[in-house]
This record gives C-alpha cells, structure tokens and sequence, in this order.
C-alpha cells in the first residue's frame, strides 16, 4: 500500500511538471517544433537540423512528449495497481481513459496544426487529469469525520467550477494568440470586438469559421472576455476560501495567496507584454489553483478533516 501511495503522489508531481510544460512549449511557440508524431522527423529524438532555433523547439517539444509518455506510464502502473488493491478503481480507470483521451489530442495539436479546439481541449485535458491524480491520491490516506466541512459543498464546487472556466478560457486566449490583442489596463480602450468569430470553436488557427484571416476584434473579445471573467473566478474562489476559514484555515489561506498572485500576474503579463517567465508562471499558478481547490472539494464533499 505505501508503495501505491508513492505512485500517487509521483503522478501528481510529474502531471504539473507536464502540465507546465506543455504550456512553456505552447508558449515559446514550440508546439509544432517536430512536424510528425509521435516521432520528430522521423527519429526518436531531434537530429540534424541545421537551424538551431528549430532545433531548440524540437527538443522542447519531444522532451513534453517523453514526460508525458512516462506519466501515461505511471497512471497505467496505478490502475492495474488499484485493480489489485479493490481501492478507487472506477477513478483509476477514469483516469487511464482521460490518459488515452490526451495522447490523442497530443496527436491532433501536431497534425491539426495547433487548431484552437484542439490546444484548448488538450489543455484541459492536462488540468482534467492532474485534478483526478490529486483526487486519487488523498484517497489513499485515512482521514478522521468531520461532518462540518459538508457546509463548504456549494461554495467549493463553484469556486472550482469558476476556476475551470477560467482555465479554458485562458486556454482560448493562449491557442488563438490573443494573450496581448488588449494591451490596455484596465480596460480595452476604444477596441471593436468581434464575439461571433471569437468563440467560434470549429476554425483553423487565425482563420475564421469560413476561412477567412480572423480579425484583430475578434482576438480582443476573446481577451477581454478572459479578463472579465478573471473577476468572476475571484470572486468565487475567496468566497470559499472565505467559508472555509473557520475549518481548514491553512487551506483556506494558501486558496486565496494563490487566487490573488494569479490575479496579479494576469496583470502583470499584460502590463509587462507577456515575457515567457511571467506567462510560463502564469500557467503554473492556475495548475497550482486548480490542485488547492481540488483538495478543498475532496475534504468537503466526503466531510473529512484537513490536516487530520
């Protein structure tokens, strides 16, 4: 059992070590560095390419597909493992599909050309799966009853549900290369937005749905909209955090440090024009958030005590 429990934990590590770097990847604009999948043109790791800027991207890039390929690994490891041990095996199995799920869409970014429904739907597949992990993993422990926690139900569910939004959201900005059509803070000064091109799902990258160069208005609704809604997840994720003081106080605060670094680097990146370390740090706060408020969900929903 306590091997079961390293696995787990390893799993979780190595989910938002994958998760942030996939986004690094996505973010220094290395997501189609090896043209072919699974290998990089043709070998299993990048060889003779004269440019060296390519050639960077290409190690980037297969170096996400390696780190993801030994968590597909690992993951399969804990649902045979949580086969044999009769412990959370409909969620074990859940997240070996979800697993399957992003290797194909890990397939599709590369020979889809990074189509926006395709990266977003990958993305979230990434935080889908550290989420379950995070999940699997406090199920392994023994938790002592606390029936109070079941009143933070309502308020941690939204708060996660806000999160997600949020997430995908983001995700939209990032895969349509939107992160800096509003440059102004805190508004979008005088800008048209275009929301009929901007949230149109079936498109190719920077086209619109009838294959026309997508307009500047449509890349500023998809940002604006981000950031609107960035007040909305606030909102509701230190309402929670809020709610869950009297319970889990060390919870409740590292929710809300986190919610509110996010916050502000959102701005920052705005303000500063979106340097690589800031976007990369970005991505991995809102996978952070996502862990806390997962935690926050599991001790709640079964009325468990934090730090029993």
């Amino acid at each position: 059992m306590s091997a079961y429990r390293a696995l787990c934990l390893a799993a979780v590590v190595l989910a938002f070590v994958v998760v942030v770097m996939g986004a690094y990847v996505r973010l220094s604009d290395a997501g189609l560095g090896c043209p072919d999948w699974p290998l990089c043109y043709g070998r299993p790791l990048p060889a003779e390419i004269a440019d060296q800027d390519a050639l960077a991207k290409a190690w980037k890039e297969m170096g996400h597909r390696y780190l993801a390929g030994t968590l597909g690994a690992i993951i399969l490891l804990l649902g045979i493992g949580a086969w044999r041990l009769r412990r959370s095996r409909g969620l074990a199995l859940a997240i070996v599909l979800l697993v399957v799920l992003q290797a194909t869409l890990g397939k599709w970014t590369v020979t889809m050309l990074l189509k926006p429904a395709i990266v977003t739907t990958h993305l979230l597949g990434g935080m889908g799966t550290l989420a379950l992990l995070v999940w699997l993993a406090l199920a392994q422990w023994p938790h002592a009853r606390a029936p109070e926690m079941r009143t933070l139900r309502l308020a941690a569910a939204i708060a996660l549900a806000a999160a997600a939004v949020q997430v995908a959201l983001g995700g939209w900005v990032s895969a349509n290369y939107a992160a800096l059509a509003c440059p102004d803070l805190p508004l979008c000064s005088g800008q048209a937005m275009d929301f009929a091109n901007a949230f149109h799902v079936v498109r190719e990258l920077g086209r619109t749905s009838e294959g026309e160069l997508l307009p500047l208005a449509a890349l500023t609704a998809i940002h604006w909209t981000h950031r609107l809604f960035a007040l909305v997840a606030l909102a509701a994720v230190l309402a929670a955090a809020a709610r869950a003081w009297r319970y889990a106080r060390p919870l409740a605060l590292t929710v809300a440090i986190l919610v509110i670094l996010q916050f502000v680097l959102g701005l920052a990146n705005v303000a500063l024009g979106l340097p690589l370390p800031l976007a990369a740090a970005h991505n991995a706060l809102a996978a952070l958030l996502v862990v806390a408020l997962v935690v926050l969900n599991f001790f709640a929903f079964r009325g468990l005590r934090f730090f029993s």
